[in-house]
């Protein structure tokens, strides 16, 4: 009989309170192995997690969740605490369709408190529970863990200056794995701020603020007198604290993989009666040596071999690739060219133009509304930004799009990848709300490319116009070139590619749908239906007259989008047919014998998509290469039920 593993044997938190010190270096152990293989298969988030173990088990022996409230920042760390909080029998379902989430998620777990994908958000979101508890009058303890990452986030710091105001008991957990904060240095720097979170200095502390707050006269101003020589012996201490001038209590740093450290030290912690920071040290990719010498290329991971780390590769160039390639070369003619990132070079394909041009390429942390702000005011010194940026945090950033650089009509260049659905990520990461978002913004242009070729002729297309533009591609290998692809960019206007003389449907769709649409017009060759693709290139502006020209000769029209349908291009596309058929017709009226073209409109329906692999995401939302099949098939079935029903005789009175 195969002997149980301890992590079989975790049905919830409680039980890890059972374990001695050693069975939880061994339950770390196995944590870490079924971390590996199932991110190995399934892909994931793998350095952070790796990092946190030790951390996340101290947490869960000295706190009581659900009682106590764990919110996670991102997210992307929480792979331990969803195996120790029931979930583990069906973790090797991580990030796979209708599995579980790569990120916490109320709708899973009760001991999920509040749901994350997107960085910087753990603070204001714990402080708003903890006032909730307190409101309600529950005693549970509410904890933020947020790494130094997401300390770059302007939204981490403005909850901690309420929080310091509010003087509430939130606890903030810092894990600091050597990315952005330094650390206080000296033995005593570290005994000192142990010291100040101990049961016994913190009750000296309260009975001696309230003894001389009780002087006659002098008590109010003594204190205040007293309040700064502490903050000043703390400035000496705690070299830049900028945690203590928040009004927050300071322990660490701790050694984040001690879990007996950690639980001494969070026990301390649990009995204050303020808001404190704990500063974690961990190690990214812990147990792993591949991810912790270059924890950057394991932090988000598809499949790969855990013996070498080697992800498996094809031959065709994804839309991050071409992009960083186009951005380089257009660089290399053009010194004026900048690129700008938040905390995502790698993922947004801009290495190679930091490495080529390190003077140009700027990373501003996790600070999206920063990062454009900062490129618009490149672009009002005469620089040519391109701001590389995904479709799900490019929302973080919408009030600086419009006020700082449309309203000013600056020449920034959105370069917007994982525009459409994002495998694996989910909810928080579908990049489905870009179109919505952009298109009624005044000054604005979006362009949607179809091929590696359309992306670098819109790319330079773009850096010689003088507005704001966005180009939107996709988390997507590009499709095979064909020559309408190369035709040259004219503003407004798509490019048709004709399948057959035959044809009687026209499908128009956003580039990112190029390859399904494409798969549906073979499918329906195979069945004699013969269709023509519009490829829309541009979102905004449409060149009206141009797009109706070249719909008049089709009897049935279907728009295809890789965004939602509220707001969509497709719905402007397929008004402006109808518009047009009124304004021929004047009025409809049976006796005319007028009959309108029959359009449908696929794109994501009012509502959020889970993960799953881009194919999977299609399906559920009903846009894949099947879908496109029916909905033609349907239209023409539509136009034969019509035509029967005008071919009966009506009998005049």
């Amino acid at each position: 009989m195969t002997k149980k593993t301890l992590l079989s044997k975790i049905k919830g938190p409680e039980d890890i309170k059972l374990l001695s010190y050693d069975e939880l270096k061994d339950l770390a152990v196995e944590i870490r192995k079924e971390i590996l293989t199932v991110v190995g298969h399934n892909g994931g988030h793998l350095a952070s997690n790796l990092g946190v173990i030790e951390l996340t088990l101290a947490i869960h022996r000295v706190f009581s969740s659900p009682h106590d409230a764990i919110v996670w920042d991102v997210g992307h760390q929480a792979y331990t605490h969803k195996m120790i909080t029931g979930r583990q029998a069906r973790f090797s379902t991580l990030r796979l369709w209708e599995g579980l989430s790569g990120f916490p998620k109320r709708e899973e777990s009760i001991h999920d408190a509040f749901n994350t994908g997107h960085a910087s958000t753990s603070i204001s979101a714990a402080l708003g529970i903890l006032e909730g508890k307190r409101l309600n009058k529950d005693s549970g303890k509410v904890i933020a863990v947020i790494g130094d990452g997401a300390m770059t986030g302007g939204m981490a710091f403005e909850a901690l200056s309420n929080a310091g105001e509010l003087k509430k008991d939130l606890i903030v957990i810092i894990n600091d794995n050597k990315m952005s904060i330094s650390k206080n240095t000296g033995a005593f720097s570290e005994y000192l701020s142990r010291l100040t979170v101990h049961e016994g200095y913190q009750r000296f502390k309260y009975l001696f603020d309230k003894a001389v707050g009780s002087i006659p006269l002098v008590g109010n101003k003594l204190n205040s007198i007293i309040w700064r020589l502490k903050r000043g012996m703390k400035g000496i201490f705690y070299k830049n604290n900028i945690f203590v001038d928040f009004g927050f209590e300071y322990v660490g740093p701790i050694n984040g993989h001690n879990i007996r450290e950690l639980e001494k030290v969070l026990k301390n912690v649990k009995k204050l009666n303020s808001p404190v920071v704990m500063l974690v040290e961990t190690i990214k990719g812990k147990g792993y040596p591949l991810a912790e010498i270059n924890p950057s290329a394991f932090h988000g991971i598809g499949p790969f071999n855990i013996a070498d780390g080697k992800v498996e590769k094809n031959d065709a160039i994804t839309f991050t690739q071409a992009f960083g390639k186009s951005l380089v070369k257009a660089a290399e003619k053009n010194p004026k060219i900048a690129a700008i990132t938040a905390a995502m070079e790698s993922g947004t394909g801009l290495s190679l133009f930091h490495n080529k041009f390190p003077e140009r390429f700027f990373d501003v942390g996790i600070a999206e509304g920063h990062a454009v702000t900062f490129a618009a005011g490149l672009a009002s010194a005469g620089m040519k930004p391109v701001t590389a940026i995904y479709s799900t945090f490019l929302q973080r950033a919408i009030d600086q799009v419009i006020h700082d650089t449309s309203i000013q009509n600056l020449p920034v260049v959105f370069a917007i990848d994982r525009a459409g659905p994002v495998p694996a990520d989910g909810e928080t990461h579908q990049g489905l709300f870009d179109i919505a978002l952009l298109r009624p913004i005044p000054n604005m242009a979006i362009l949607c490319p179809a091929s590696e070729k359309e992306l670098d002729l819109m790319l330079s297309w773009s850096l010689i116009q003088d507005n704001p533009i966005a180009i939107r591609y996709p988390k997507a290998d590009c499709p095979k070139e064909i020559p309408e692809f190369s035709q040259s960019i004219e503003k407004g206007r798509g490019v048709l590619i004709k399948n057959s003389d035959k044809s009687r449907i026209l499908i128009a769709c956003t580039g990112g749908m190029y390859n399904e649409v494409k798969e549906a017009s073979a499918i329906l060759a195979h069945k004699g239906l013969f269709t023509d693709i519009y490829n829309v290139r541009f979102a905004k502006p449409i060149d009206e007259k141009y797009f109706l020209n070249i719909t008049k000769d089709y009897s049935h029209i279907l728009f295809v989008e890789d965004g939602m349908k509220i707001g969509s291009l497709s719905s402007h596309l397929e008004s402006l047919i109808l518009r047009s058929q009124i304004n021929k017709a004047g009025h409809q009226s049976s006796k005319t014998g007028y009959q309108n073209k029959r359009t449908e409109v696929l794109a994501f329906e009012d509502m959020f998509f889970p993960h799953g692999t881009r194919s999977e995401i299609f399906k559920g939302a009903g846009v894949s290469a099947e879908h496109i099949v029916q909905a033609a098939e349907l239209l023409l079935a539509e136009t034969h039920t019509a035509s029967a029903l005008t071919s009966v005789p009506v009998k005049e009175n």
